[in-house]
């Protein structure tokens, strides 16, 4: 038996990096995944790899009307949903403050943060149908202290927002079965950071972690699955630092 087994998850910013190592482990734990992104071919082609626990939809993360067509999409294919993955992100641009534009500002609160709420918002009725649900929402560790680095404040204003807002759903759906819980990585090897960093820039940031090396994908994986399943069945309202120890420093 997996440990995901009947439950019905939606990923957003699935089609690469973190959101496909989730899906992959997801559907091998037993879950139905519908796999969203704003990448089409590639969100299809993961789930043509994964079969038929697996759909794609094509979301905008920060459009209500597509996230309202995403849960239906996932209702007609597979039931009710019982995990949400908000994992769909930006960095946005290297930008001090007095200089950042308010458009690119809006622009990374409104696939950070904004998306996080609609998400949420949508999910919940499927859920109350299921008689409730897990919500993982995927924040960074600059969602919990100010670091040297962060490319911006509207990245790290959307980060710290998506914590608030998981706070707040935890109170307010707790007895309703629901719970919300957010993920907080450190340094994660994924295509982001590769196309950040050379070589030796990932060399670097791995000998700032106590641990001693950056993290996989599958390192917050196992979280997430942990967080999706009824293992966690008594913790909500969390956060949940994943940084080989760098925010311990």
């Amino acid at each position: 038996m997996g440990r995901l087994d009947g439950k019905v998850a939606i990923i957003t910013g699935a089609a690469q990096g973190m959101g496909a190592a989730h899906a992959r482990r997801f559907v091998a734990e037993g879950a139905a995944v519908l796999i969203t992104d704003i990448d089409a071919a590639g969100g299809q082609a993961l789930a043509d790899e994964l079969g038929d626990k697996a759909a794609f939809f094509q979301l905008n993360v920060a459009d209500e009307a597509s996230w309202a067509s995403a849960v239906s999409a996932a209702e007609s294919r597979f039931g009710p949903v019982t995990a949400l993955i908000n994992n769909a992100g930006i960095i946005g641009a290297p930008t001090k403050c007095a200089d950042l534009s308010e458009a690119e500002f809006n622009r990374v609160c409104a696939i950070n943060q904004t998306s996080v709420f609609l998400g949420t918002k949508h999910v919940i009725p499927s859920m109350l149908r299921a008689s409730g649900g897990s919500i993982v929402n995927i924040s960074s560790i600059s969602g919990i202290v100010a670091i040297y680095g962060t490319p911006n404040v509207a990245y790290a204003a959307s980060k710290f927002a998506v914590r608030g807002i998981t706070k707040q759903v935890a109170i307010e759906y707790g007895k309703d079965g629901i719970r919300a819980n957010s993920v907080h990585p450190g340094y994660i090897k994924t295509k982001m950071m590769t196309d950040a960093l050379d070589e030796e820039g990932i060399r670097i940031a791995s000998g700032s972690v106590p641990i001693g090396r950056v993290g996989e994908a599958e390192d917050v994986s196992n979280l997430v699955v942990f967080l999706a399943s009824d293992e966690s069945g008594f913790i909500t309202g969390s956060e949940y630092i994943i940084d080989g120890g760098l925010t311990a420093l």
